[in-house]
């Protein structure tokens, strides 16, 4: 389920057990600029965990990679996909990430900013 700034998944019968949220809010960092801010939270198979992250405003777009590698790393298979497994919902999560970020079609990426995201 998504509202903006939140997507809620939990598993589906056949899928290992798991509820996931990921929460996220654009920060002004002084040095860096708007920086996306996100934080997942949850159970896969009753383990809990968290986590945040940032991201660069050029390279926020990568949050789905991110999310998976970190759901992927506290034991959900990649197969089941935290983000694709929705497209509805990831398409208006990317559309207000978008807006937030003030991110036009064609913008410019920084390549540095790549490398410090860890993409």
């Amino acid at each position: 389920m998504f509202t903006p700034g939140h997507l809620h998944r939990s598993s589906s019968p056949g899928q290992p057990d798991f509820t996931i949220d990921f929460h996220y809010d654009v920060r002004q960092d002084a040095k860096e600029g708007p920086m996306l801010h996100c934080r997942l939270q949850g159970s896969i198979e009753g383990k809990a965990f968290e986590e945040t992250f940032e991201l660069h405003r050029d390279t926020a777009f990568n949050f789905a990679s991110v999310a998976t590698r970190i759901a992927a790393k506290h034991g959900l298979p990649t197969q089941h996909g935290l983000i694709m497994r929705g497209h509805d919902a990831y398409d208006r999560m990317f559309e207000d990430i978008r807006e937030k970020l003030g991110v036009q079609s064609g913008d410019t990426v920084d390549l540095d900013h790549l490398e410090q995201d860890g993409l």
